[in-house]
């Protein structure tokens, strides 16, 4: 939500499947930001944004060098899950959960319609690139890495950050500026030619899987005792990375975002694989499964069959995610009502 708290706080990867049964030997994660000139340039990786929604990101996310269309993403991500008709109980509304008072100050006409309407996306995308830049401006003669003194503006307000000479030292601040940056790089295309770190925590994720194969699929099952430790296809990977310290959220769609998004070349044993009904819209993802090599998957699949080794080669394939303990770790938290918090905080992997 905007201004709701003003004041306030390649390696390469020596993959090696045995009969489905083997275990992996992966590298070490290492992630870095792009350097601050560079940020206009960073374009959205295929998938991360609903395609409806993908041009006006892309162009609103280069208003200002202290932004950038993954940045940008990843904040309306965060706040409403591209979710034009977001309402929070904090009376922030639309895709960028803007508050009433602050709309009226930033609220952009951006589809030249004659009204700035906070529930239009095209609007609210626009407002929420130049309320981000507004605020880089308010602290633009701090000292440090200009959008993360922006993105603290964004929780803390202006003036912490000026008085702080940099980002404050409010835990949550921290966090938000850390998450939001982290987030990003699930939203930033790779570099061409650039391989994506392996998951040192794979082996352990796919060890996990292979345990359940056989037990029956349980539609909402986590495998606790009550559920004769049944899974669905979301809670099966959740269990797997839980078992090597990663926490996902509970839903396929938002597993998703949980790291960076390696191209069907560039799978490895322990990338999720995602499958959707509509291959431009990521809110569609339905399913996902725990790649092993080969060209196949650990699944749970739907209610009568059991968890099992599966193609990949289905109706439907999405894409991949190579997930980590710091993309999994700045992920929004989605209630059970549907509303979404903030990212979770440090990852403890």
């Amino acid at each position: 939500m905007v201004l709701r708290r003003a004041g306030t706080a390649a390696v390469a990867a020596a993959v090696v499947t045995i009969g489905f049964a083997g275990l992996v030997a992966v590298g070490t994660f290492a992630a870095g930001g792009a350097p601050q000139g560079d940020r206009n340039n960073l374009a959205l990786s295929s998938g991360t944004v609903p395609a409806v929604y993908q041009p006006l990101i892309q162009k609103w996310g280069t208003l200002c060098p202290e932004i950038s269309p993954p940045m940008l993403a990843a904040q309306l991500y965060q706040e409403s899950g591209f979710d034009p008709t977001a309402k929070s109980p904090a009376k922030a509304y639309g895709m960028a959960q803007f508050l009433e008072a602050t709309w009226a100050t930033y609220g952009v006409d951006a589809n030249s319609d004659g009204k700035r309407d906070i529930w239009d996306p095209a609007d609210a995308i626009a407002s929420a690139a130049t309320y981000d830049c507004a605020l880089a401006k308010d602290v633009s003669t701090v000292p440090g890495d200009r959008q993360a003194n922006m993105l603290a503006a964004y929780n803390a307000g202006p003036y912490a950050v000026i008085k702080a000479g940099g980002v404050p030292s409010y835990r949550e601040t921290q966090g938000y500026v850390r998450n939001i940056q982290s987030l990003a790089r699930s939203f930033t295309a790779p570099v061409a030619n650039t391989a994506i770190a392996a998951s040192q925590q794979a082996a352990g994720a796919i060890y996990f899987a292979q345990t359940k194969i056989g037990i029956p699929y349980e539609w909402g099952g986590e495998g606790l005792p009550s559920q004769a430790g049944r899974f669905d296809c979301s809670g099966l990977t959740q269990a797997a990375f839980k078992s090597v310290g990663i926490t996902l959220p509970r839903v396929a769609n938002d597993q998703w975002y949980a790291g960076e998004h390696p191209s069907r070349d560039q799978l490895r044993p322990g990338d999720l694989v995602f499958f959707a009904n509509d291959l431009s819209d990521p809110r569609s993802i339905h399913h996902v499964g725990i790649y092993v090599g080969g060209g196949y998957m650990i699944d749970a699949p739907h209610t009568g069959a059991v968890t099992r080794y599966d193609t990949i080669d289905q109706k439907g394939y999405f894409g991949a995610t190579r997930v980590t303990g710091d993309g999994a770790g700045a992920l929004p938290v989605r209630g059970t009502d549907g509303t979404i918090s903030g990212g979770r905080g440090p990852a403890t992997s």
